[in-house]
C-alpha cells in the first residue's frame, strides 16, 4: 500500500491538525552515566533525546518508553522545575517543539509460551511513578529497560486501565520477543484483545502484510522507530490527527474517536528490517521461508524465521484487503539508509533546511540538489516514495539500498 509523500504539518481540517509522532524511543543511560537500555547508546539521555527530536528530527510528539526508570524521572522533574519542560493539563510534557508521552517497555512470559514485549503509556508523571513502584515488586532491576516482570498480561492490562494508561504490543511479528513472532498464534489466547486499541508493526512488516490477520482489522497500526541511538529517531513514524498535542488527544487518536486517528504510516520498506526474511543466525544467508534444521550454507543450527514467513503462516485474509479506517502506508527510506548520506552531509541538510521532517516532506528536489548534489537529491526523492531497490535483511541484520 503506497501513498505519496506530501507536506503534512501543519495541516488543519475541522479543527484537527496533523502531527508527526514517533512513540518508541529508548534511553541508553541516565545523566549520571548509569545504563537504562543496555543495548542503546549512552548518548541517549532524556535531555539529548528531547533536543534531537525537537531541533533536528522535527518530531511533534515522541514516546520515551524508559520513563519508568527513577533517575530518568528525576531528570524530568528537574526540567519541569527549571521551566524548560511543562506538564500539559491533559497529560504529556512539552519540551521546546516536542511533546513527550511517558512510556515503558516490559517483557512478559506467559506459562508455556515465549516472552513478548509490551509498551505501556501513562498520561502524567505521577502515574508513571506509581507504575514504577508496581514494577519494582515484580522485576529484578526497575532502573533498567525492557525488564521481565512477574505478572500476567491480564493483570498488566487491569492495572494500566485503572491508571488511565494504554497497553500496546510492541513489534508484534519479530521473532525476537514479538507477540506473534514468539508468543502466540492469536492475541485473544493471551490477553483481553478488546482492550488493545493499537499494535506496533515493527520494522520488518507493513500494513499490506499485517492486514492479512483478521483479528487486527479493528486495531490502529503504529510505525515507530524503536530507536537505540539518536540517529535512529524518526526512522519510522506516523502522522496523527489531533486537536492539540496532549496525552488525552493522542489516546483519542489511538481509539479513532471524533475524527482523530493515524492519517499516514511512514515506515521502512519491510525488506530493510532486521527480521524480514528467514535467515541463518550465524552466516546471515537468506533462506527459504520454510527452512528448518541446520543452515545449508554453514551448518549452523539456529535458523531465524522471518516476519514475512510468520505472517504467511498466520494469514486468514487475502492480500490487499484492508478495513475502511486503515490509512496509507508510505514506504519511506530514512536519510541514514541512503548511500552517500553521512554525518557531514546530514549536518549540511539540517543547516540548510532545519529538520529531517523538512527534508523528507517539505523541501523540493531542486532545493535538495543545491545542497546535496544531483545524485543524492535523486536518492532522497526516490526514498520519499519508496522507489528505491532493496536487498532484504534477516536474522538481526538490516537490509540495504542497492543500485538499480
Amino acid at each position: 500500500m503506497h501513498g505519496k509523500t506530501g507536506c503534512c504539518v501543519p495541516v488543519v481540517n475541522n479543527d484537527l491538525t496533523e502531527y508527526f509522532c514517533d512513540m518508541h524511543i529508548h534511553i541508553g543511560g541516565t545523566r549520571s552515566g548509569k545504563p537504562v537500555k543496555i543495548t542503546a547508546s549512552r548518548q541517549m539521555t532524556l535531555t539529548s533525546i528531547l533536543e534531537e527530536a525537537s531541533e533536528r528530527k522535527g518530531m511533534d510528539v515522541i514516546g520515551i518508553i524508559d520513563a519508568h526508570s527513577p533517575e530518568v524521572q528525576e531528570e524530568l522533574i528537574d526540567l519541569i522545575k527549571s521551566g524548560v519542560a511543562l506538564e500539559h493539563r491533559d497529560g504529556g510534557i512539552l519540551y521546546k517543539e516536542t511533546m513527550l508521552i511517558l512510556g515503558c517497555e516490559v517483557e512478559i512470559k506467559e506459562e508455556a509460551r515465549g516472552e513478548a514485549h509490551f509498551l505501556v503509556y501513562m498520561p502524567y508523571l505521577r502515574e508513571m511513578q506509581s507504575f514504577t513502584t508496581w514494577l519494582s515488586d515484580r522485576c529484578k532491576n526497575v532502573t533498567l529497560s525492557s525488564q521481565r516482570i512477574r505478572t500476567s498480561l491480564n493483570e498488566l492490562q487491569s492495572y494500566v486501565e485503572q491508571a488511565g494508561g494504554l497497553v500496546i504490543p510492541a513489534h508484534i511479528f519479530t521473532p525476537h520477543k514479538g507477540l506473534y513472532g514468539n508468543c502466540t498464534d492469536s492475541m485473544a489466547e493471551v490477553l483481553d484483545s478488546a482492550k488493545i486499541w493499537a499494535v506496533e508493526l515493527g520494522l520488518s512488516a507493513n500494513t499490506q502484510m499485517a492486514d492479512q490477520l483478521s483479528e487486527l482489522a479493528n486495531k490502529t497500526f503504529l510505525t515507530n522507530s524503536d530507536a537505540h541511538s539518536l540517529g535512529k529517531i524518526g526512522r519510522e513514524y506516523q502522522s496523527i490527527r489531533m486537536k492539540e498535542r496532549s496525552y488525552r488527544e493522542w489516546e483519542k487518536a489511538i481509539r479513532r474517536e471524533n475524527g482523530r486517528g493515524v492519517s499516514v504510516n511512514y515506515g521502512l520498506q519491510p525488506q530493510l528490517g532486521k527480521y524480514h526474511q528467514t535467515a541463518c543466525h550465524s552466516c546471515q544467508s537468506l533462506l527459504p521461508a520454510d527452512a528448518l534444521g541446520r543452515c545449508p550454507e554453514c551448518g549452523h543450527k539456529q535458523i531465524v524465521r522471518g516476519v514475512a514467513a510468520r505472517i504467511e503462516e498466520l494469514a486468514d485474509v487475502p492480500l490487499g484487503t484492508h478495513p475502511a479506517h486503515r490509512p496509507p502506508y508510505v514506504e519511506q527510506v530514512p536519510l541514514e539508509f541512503i548511500p552517500g548520506v553521512g554525518p557531514k552531509l546530514l549536518q549540511k541538510l539540517y543547516d540548510a533546511f532545519g529538520t529531517q521532517m523538512n527534508v523528507l516532506h517539505r523541501v523540493s528536489r531542486n532545493e535538495l540538489a543545491v545542497v546535496a548534489g544531483e545524485k543524492i537529491a535523486d536518492w532522497i526523492d526516490k526514498a520519499r516514495g519508496g522507489r528505491l531497490s532493496v536487498q532484504a535483511g534477516g536474522a538481526g541484520t538490516y537490509g540495504r539500498i542497492v543500485e538499480d
